[in-house]
């Protein structure tokens, strides 16, 4: 069991960038999830989460209203949140970047100018049903935006 404990201790820290179009429904609602399954798994120190958009139009907004009521549903808080864009230097910066989909897939591998070492990948992949997260922005469902968003990371914590 110490030597376990050791791995945990001495295991590099796993840094995820969420991405979404705007960075203001699907990606800070899966930032937040994630940290706070990591806060309630005790392993916060494994993990570096944060989040960004494929594009500028949102920036310095904060989350969407009705993400955030989603969140509170489950008590978790975004507060302070607000949108930035991607840069090339996430790529760097981040051991995965996870798309919400397709789309956030293709400008991410476009801002980052490919994806050599694999760290691209769309959140459900991870899961037993791949495939993009619902975009609330045009469905108006966040409850369907919380369920693959809730799967996506619990498999992620899985990792």
């Amino acid at each position: 069991m110490v030597f376990f404990s050791l791995i945990r201790i001495f295991a590099p820290m796993k840094r995820i960038l969420f991405v979404c179009h705007g960075n203001i429904c699907r990606s800070p609602m899966a930032e937040f999830v994630m940290k706070d399954l990591v806060r309630k798994a005790g392993r916060e120190d494994e993990f570096y989460i944060e989040s960004a958009a494929t594009s500028t139009e949102e920036i310095g907004n904060e989350v969407y209203p009705p993400a955030k009521r989603k969140l509170a549903e489950h008590d978790i808080s975004c507060k302070g949140k607000t949108a930035r864009q991607m840069t090339r230097a996430d790529y760097d910066r981040f051991d995965l970047l996870i798309g919400m989909d397709e789309w956030n897939i293709r400008n991410m591998t476009r801002i980052c100018g490919g994806d050599p070492e694999g760290k691209i990948h769309k959140l459900l992949d991870f899961t037993n049903r791949p495939g993009d997260v619902a975009d609330p922005w045009y469905t108006g469902n966040f409850e369907a935006t919380w369920q693959d968003v809730l799967l996506g990371c619990q498999c992620l914590c899985r990792i």
